[in-house]
């Protein structure tokens, strides 16, 4: 009989509940791991941000400017409607990256 003794004691049917729950438990982990998105690199945050600033403060005003030269052509009033949008298109720009950089503090504030 001291044989056949191992260092194992039988299983119980409560024991093979819990194994299996394990493993279970494992399988869901690791399909959650996998689904889970990659975390992002900080150097990939900053130049998106960059490229949204960038693309604010150029934009805007070069819109401003070619719908001002249309309209100052259209109405012959030279280069008066072009100045007025395009200070407007700055002004629309830097209020935009204002709003985008209090967003971005108050999403690193939770950090």
């Amino acid at each position: 009989m001291a044989e056949e003794e191992t260092d194992r004691e039988p299983q119980s049917p409560q024991d093979a509940r819990l194994t299996s729950l394990d493993e279970r438990l494992k399988r869901a982990e690791r399909v959650e791991g996998e689904r889970r998105p990659k975390p992002i690199d900080s150097s990939t945050v900053i130049r998106t941000a960059g490229m949204r600033v960038a693309q604010g403060l150029i934009g805007m005003p070069l819109g401003g400017a070619i719908i001002g030269w249309l309209l100052d052509r259209l109405f012959d009033t030279a280069p008066w409607i072009m100045l007025g949008l395009m200070f407007i298109g700055f002004a629309g720009a830097v209020l935009d990256v204002m709003r985008y950089s209090k967003q971005s503090s108050g999403r690193n504030a939770g950090k």
